[in-house]
């Protein structure tokens, strides 16, 4: 990989005057760089800033993280989805607090020890905010490094992103790791872009790159092809009584555990509200949604139900506008509904 040996004095110019500003990077402690480095798995840069803004506002520190309320979590946690990221984040901060005294640890090794950290979490953590000089190999750092070495390796094998990290390492500026893994990340996420359209002639590698100079961006990185997504009918179910509508929650473990929802079943569910015990004054159609997991896609069929009573199934709760705002948090999968609930609850 000579080519590597090459990259890290253009790069780090190239990142003086083009690095993205963002807000963790104005106060890079081990806190904003651990949080915001949670945030964006998964998660475009855009779609984060808004969060990154809410939650320090609400949690400014790892003790504030580690004592908040897990439903008070879920809700600042809201429409980012992968909720799992959420819960670990807690359990990190707690380990932080209880058995490092609120400081987090110096190290690379160290920093693997947390729960949900890891080896490219605790990369950035310790290179950005500590100065370790240690990679962060994340999916963009890997795209950059197997065009600009022409490796046609499957980047999604482990041998492949130790060997890819380890060579990072041997070029790794000591003095600048922080500046040069994020100069990496920016490289990835604004120049050399995915689906074989990286824009070539605003890189500082382009010179050099392997992949550039045989023609072949549009096959680098090389990923197997993805199984295909298990499809689930379902029926939503927006039942309504007195402006309000009801809720229920999911089960703690599992796929969006702990998280409020619509009641909802596996199509055709023509008994549902039976065995619910709901009895129904009006029922209409609510239409058609559909929402994509990484395993998994939903269709969904909606029907609005207006209740003749009060009764719910235990643990269901009837939410007014102010609990779904303040208190309930809703995934983003029943978000083709919204519109239908805000013209209905007050």
């Amino acid at each position: 990989m000579d080519e590597l040996t090459r990259l890290p004095i253009p790069l780090l110019r190239w990142y003086q005057e083009n690095a993205r500003t963002l807000p963790w990077r104005s106060d890079p402690t081990p806190y904003h760089v651990w949080v915001s480095e949670i945030m964006l798995q998964q998660t475009r840069v855009a779609a984060v800033l808004e969060y990154y803004r809410r939650f320090m506002e609400a949690l400014p520190t790892v003790a504030h993280l580690a004592a908040v309320e897990e439903d008070r979590l879920m809700k600042l946690w809201q429409g980012l989805g992968y909720y799992n990221r959420a819960r670990n984040l807690q359990r990190a901060a707690r380990q932080v607090v209880e058995d490092f005294g609120g400081a987090f640890p110096h190290t690379y090794e160290g920093l693997l020890g947390l729960a949900g950290v890891g080896e490219y979490t605790a990369g950035a953590i310790a290179s950005i905010a500590f100065g370790v000089p240690v990679p962060a190999v994340d999916g963009n750092v890997l795209r950059v490094v197997s065009r600009l070495t022409g490796d046609g390796s499957d980047i999604t094998k482990p041998d492949t992103k130790r060997r890819m990290w380890a060579a990072l390492k041997a070029v790794l500026p000591v003095r600048a790791p922080g500046d040069f893994n994020q100069a990496m990340m920016d490289l990835g996420a604004t120049v050399c872009l995915p689906n074989g359209a990286p824009l070539c002639e605003k890189c500082p590698a382009a010179e050099f790159c392997r992949a550039r100079r045989e023609g072949r961006t549009g096959e680098l990185p090389y990923k197997p092809p993805k199984k295909a997504r298990r499809v689930e009918e379902r029926v939503v179910f927006l039942l309504f009584h007195d402006g309000k509508v009801a809720l229920r929650q999911r089960p703690k473990g599992g796929l969006l555990g702990g998280l409020w929802e619509y009641p909802n079943e596996l199509s055709p569910a023509r008994d549902a509200l039976a065995d619910w015990g709901i009895e129904p004054v009006d029922l209409t159609d609510g239409g058609t949604g559909k929402h994509i997991f990484t395993h998994i896609e939903w269709r969904m069929t909606c029907r609005v139900v207006e209740t003749a009573g009060a009764g719910l199934p235990p643990g269901w709760v009837w939410a007014g506008r102010e609990g779904l705002r303040r208190d309930y948090a809703l995934p983003n999968a029943f978000q083709s509904f919204t519109h239908l609930v805000d013209d209905r609850v007050h």
